[in-house]
Formats: structure tokens, sequence, C-alpha cells
């Protein structure tokens, strides 16, 4: 930074001071002026000019010089060379000279760029005699086309022509050669089009990018097969499925060639059987015509064939039933067999077979061995002529099916309030196993009054039968399934007469159209009365835990209407000290299902009410209680005198 010094005598000083004060006082009544001298550093000026006039930025240098876009073969096969021209074309991304490898291995004799005749140099230390390059001294694209001849390779019968790798992304070759009747391979590519004129065969391919590219050819081979005389074996294994209503029919089809080729098969059908399917990975088509199931192949089939039929019929409910069979026509020898099973209740009696013999399920392979009917007959086909006469006739007989249960409530607990007014609160909860039903119906006492009700957990609003009962909805498994158990409870007051000093009471439990399998009961009875349970259907036993999980405190909690403070406390706990874990993943799926529900519409769902546990208890059990019986306790009381202290 530059100074300016003023050097001066102390007696020219204070006309110097004087003149300055006038400034001031001057300067303070005139305005500010709007033009005038800045002194600043050279530094800050050198700064600013920078930004008021900045310098023109150089462009940044490609990351390539240039690069190889396409490399085209056009080839012609002229004995043991392969001659042509390859047009190489190439991208030039900076200026001035560069130098571009072409593909290695190329016998070149002329190179022209951009139709002029250009000249190759050899490629730097490193890279091998055989690469050369083209040299470049402009920017943008360049075509460079070079007559070339590559040699043709031979190995057991097979000729090969290999076009060598290069960096380019796109490599194309078309190949002329002066012969017909050839097979030709493309490896390291795709094999785009192939074509043959009346003396020479053509191939166009692609090749990969960094892949050499092969052309292996070979001369066809004569396959006398297609005219020979077709002779093939078989094997025909048929299934049928007797039902009540129909019967199902599924075949295996074997296939074995022996001589020629087989381009379809030909399947007996009996007039009453309907082909719904044929199914097989060469199969192309399928028709029936006149009794008889023609399948066509993709291609004709030289050593075998596999494919299945499906299709049903109606036969007899029982009684005699002739069994459709099925037939391979056009093969020498016929193998295989036949299986009859029953579906239902019901059994074969007798059969009698012609020309099939007896055997064993686990010889017709998988597909009969893996039946699990009770009722199952196999016969395998007697040798001989494909053209013998097969039948099959069997007695059956159906029996009429015992109705079983579809639902269960496998464990039934209840707790019973008592007070001296005679109100009783009774609470009912049953483990329900369910496959069919729709509703548990329960009948309660006369002039019960329903507190809540809920399924598995959840409110519900029970309906109401003709005679006054309620309907409760059931939870049903899925077809094939083994029925869970869930929950069903409902809370209700009973009225009666009030306890005189001494005396009998009878408590009246619901009844359910259901068989349940196992009954408890816990009493709780005022302090100052003693309670005793006469003989009946129920026995007192110390106080046990439901055997059922879904009725255990631990596991049927009823629903609330939001997150409890200490879940959300301990999801904010849970959330900070790290990831959350799978406590913090639940509490956060229940409190997204709470409020979704709070946002739908419709009616109120009925609260849910507790079971208040207040004074002294009985348990009592019992088991194996019939449906639509409603048991009954019954009980004596004698009220205790209250004990006054002195």
């Amino acid at each position: 930074m530059r100074n300016l010094r003023i050097m001066t005598s102390p007696r020219a000083l204070v006309p110097l001071l004087a003149t300055v004060l006038a400034l001031g006082v001057s300067a303070q009544d005139s305005p500010p002026s709007s033009s005038g001298w800045v002194v600043i550093p050279v530094n800050e000026y050198g700064s600013l000019r920078a930004r008021a006039y900045p310098a023109a930025m150089e462009p940044e240098a490609p990351p390539l010089e240039a690069t190889l876009t396409r490399v085209e073969y056009e080839l012609r096969i002229n004995g043991d060379l392969a001659a042509g021209h390859a047009t190489i074309t190439i991208d030039v991304l900076k200026d001035g000279w560069v130098q571009v490898p072409i593909p290695a291995g190329l016998l070149v004799r002329e190179a022209k760029l951009d139709g002029k005749p250009a000249a190759l140099v050899p490629g730097p230390a490193g890279r091998g005699g055989s690469q050369q390059m083209a040299v470049l001294s402009k920017r943008g694209r360049a075509s460079l086309v070079l007559e070339v001849a590559l040699p043709i390779g031979s190995n057991a019968g097979e000729e090969r022509l290999t076009l060598p790798a290069s960096e380019s992304g796109i490599t194309r070759g078309l190949v002329v050669l002066p012969r017909l009747d050839v097979e030709v391979r493309v490896g390291g590519g795709l094999l785009y089009e192939k074509s043959q004129s009346a003396s020479e065969s053509k191939w166009l391919a692609y090749g990969s990018g960094g892949s050499a590219l092969t052309f292996a050819w070979r001369r066809k081979a004569e396959d006398h097969r297609v005219t020979q005389a077709l002779r093939m074996r078989g094997s025909l294994t048929e299934l049928l499925s007797l039902g009540e209503d129909s019967t199902s029919v599924y075949a295996e089809v074997n296939l074995e060639v022996v001589q020629g080729a087989a381009s379809q098969a030909r399947i007996r059908v009996p007039a009453n059987v309907t082909v719904n399917q044929v199914l097989g990975a060469t199969v192309a088509d399928w028709e029936v015509q006149s009794n008889e199931v023609l399948v066509k192949f993709l291609e004709p089939e030289e050593k075998s064939a596999r494919f299945v039929i499906t299709g049903e019929t109606r036969l007899p409910r029982d009684g005699g039933i002739d069994i459709p069979l099925l037939a391979l026509l056009g093969a020498e020898r016929e193998t295989g067999g036949v299986a009859v099973e029953v579906l239902g209740a019901g059994e074969i009696k007798d059969a009698k077979p012609l020309n099939l013999d007896r055997a064993d399920a686990a010889e017709m392979g998988a597909t009969v061995q893996n039946r699990q009917s009770p009722s199952l007959l196999a016969f395998r086909f007697r040798p001989g002529a494909a053209t013998s006469t097969r039948s099959l006739k069997v007695e059956l007989t159906r029996y009429d099916q015992q109705a079983v249960l579809t639902a269960n409530v496998e464990e039934a607990r209840y707790r019973i309030l008592m007070s001296l007014e005679g109100k009783t609160l009774i609470q009912a909860r049953y483990a329900v196993r369910n496959n069919q039903r729709t509703f548990l119906k329960i009948t309660l006492p006369a002039g019960a009054v329903v507190w809540s009700s809920s399924l598995g957990g959840r409110p519900v609003r029970p309906g109401q039968s003709p005679d006054g009962a309620l309907l409760m909805p059931l939870e049903r498994s899925r077809a094939g399934d083994e029925a869970p158990a869930f929950a069903v409870e409902i809370l209700y007051l009973a009225q009666g007469t009030a306890w005189a000093e001494r005396g009998h009471a009878s408590l009246a439990l619901p009844a359910v159209d259901l068989p349940v399998s196992k009954t408890g009961v816990q009493v709780f009875h005022p302090p100052l009365a003693k309670i005793n349970v006469e003989p009946g259907p129920f026995r007192t036993e110390a106080f046990q835990e439901a055997t059922s999980s879904v009725l255990n405190a631990a596991s049927y909690e009823p629903a609330v209407a939001a997150m409890a403070p200490s879940a959300a406390n301990q999801l904010d706990r849970l959330q900070t000290n790290g990831p959350p874990s799978q406590a913090a993943t639940q509490a956060l799926v229940d409190d997204y299902k709470t409020r979704l529900n709070a946002r739908q519409s419709g009616a109120a769902l009925p609260m849910m009410a507790e079971f208040p546990q207040v004074g002294p208890s009985l348990f009592l059990v019992s088991e194996l209680t019939s449906e639509n019986r409603g048991s009954t306790i019954e009980l004596t009381y004698q009220k205790e005198k209250a004990r006054g202290g002195k």
C-alpha cells in the first residue's frame, strides 16, 4: 500500500489546522458530492477488475483423444482367404495429431481416409508387432476404409473365420460363401440374417463389444431318418378318479422313436370322454377327430416325446362301471397301465379285467404312487401287440357319509360376580375353532342384559335370532388349512332375588349350539356369605389358567382407543437409543391401526366393559357339554354376622 507523507514546520501547522476546520464546517453545510476520488490498495483494485472483466475459461481436455465408433466387415471367402474391405468409423475428440489403433491381426493391402490414401504406422512399444495405428489430424468423425484379407482355419471338417476383437462398441460382419448346403454357427455374437441365392450363402452377424466374432461352418449332413418309415414304441399310464358327480381322467404318454421321425401322435379316446387339455414341452397343437386325439409336435421327434392328457367323463355313481381306456395308435408295442381310485365314501368290490394284470400302485409311476385314496386298484397292460383289445369293469359300492363337526368350542371360561341384592354379572369367553359356520348361537337366561361382546379382542355387534338368542359372527379358516382357535366373549347382567339370611341360589349359564369340550367357572361371591356347591355337573378344584392360549390374560387384551403413554415413552426411548427393534415396530403398527380405525366412518362400535374381580372366589370344572344345553350351578349360602370389637 502506498502512503502519502506531508513534512512541515510547527509554525505552519496552525494555519493548516484552521483551514481543515473551516473545510469541515463548510462540508457539513454543503450537500454530499456524488463524484470524486477513492483511494484503495492495489491488490483490491486488481480483484475488482478481475470480477468486472473475467477472463475466458479454457475448455477441459476430453477424456479420450479418439474412439472407434463402428467397425463393419464385408468379406467374400475364396479358398483359404476371406478378402474384402473393413470400414472403421472414428470420432476424434482432440485437436491436433492423434493415433487410433485398428483391430489387430488384419492383413491390410490399402487404406483410405475419407476417400484419400492414408498410411498406417506401427504402434508404440508394448502393443505388439501386429498392432497398427491410423494417424488423424482434425477433430470430428472420419471414415477409414481398409482393403483386408483374413485366413480361413480348418479343423475336423469345420472351417472357421475369426474377425478380431476391437475397442468398438459395434462390430458388424457380412460374409459371403460361394457354396450351398452348409450349416453355420456364430461365436461371440448373434447371427442376424442367413440367406441363400442360386450359388452362394450369405451371413450377417453382430458381435458383442470386446469379443472376437467367429463364423464356423461345415457341410450340411443329409438326414435320412425323415425319409425312413416310422417305427416307435410307447407307454401310456391312465388314472381315473371316480367321483359322485363326475370322473376325472389323467393320462401320461411317453413315446420312443426307433426309426424315422414322428411329427404327430394319435391317441384313441372313448366317445364318452371329453379331452380338456394336452400339455407337453414339444406339443405345438392338438385336436379331436372321430374319437382320436391328434397331437402335433413343434418339430419331428427323432428320439422321444412326452405329453399329458387331461379330461373328464360322467359314469354311474355306483354299481357296475365300464372304465374308459385310452390307447396309443401306431405303436409297435405299448406298455403302461391303468389305475382306478374312488373319491369319497366308497370302495371297489370286484374288478373284471381283460388283457390286464393286477399290479401294485408303486409300479405305476409317481403320479399313481402319490395318490392317497384308500380304495385304489392298479392294472398293468399284458405284454402283446398294441392292437390287442383291453377292457376293465369294476363293481363300485357307495356308503352314506356321516356328518361331522365343522366347528367346536374347545374351551369355555366363565367369571361370575354375585351380589347380595341378587344381581349377577357374568363374563363368558369361548375358544372356538371353525371351518364352515357363520354364527355362534348363544342363548342367555331370561331377562339378561348384554353389556359388551367381542370377537378376537375386537368389539362386535351380535345379531338376534327369531327366538331371541344372540348370533355372534365367527372367523373361518381357509380351505385345506387347520382351523386356528379364536376367542368369542360376551358380558351380560342377570337380575335375581335378594339374598336372605340363608337359602338357595341357582346360576344359569348360557347355552351354545356347539359342543363344549371343557368348561371352567370362577364364582366371586360376597365376603359376608358362606357358599357351598351342591352336587351336579360341576366339581370344585383349585384355580387353573385356561389351557387355550387365546383365553389367557397375557394373550387376550381388549382393544384400546390410543397408544398407552408407557408404550409411547418406550417407543421414544427405543428410537433414541438406536435403530427400531421389533417392539418399536409393533408399537408403530398398533398406533397406525388405531388411528386408521378412528378415521373410518360409520356407526360407533360398542364399548369393551371389563369384569371387576371382587371378593372371595370358587373355581368349578366340567367336561363334555353337548350343544344347546345350558348348565346350571346350584348353590347354598348363609350370611355370616359381622364381628364387632370391644
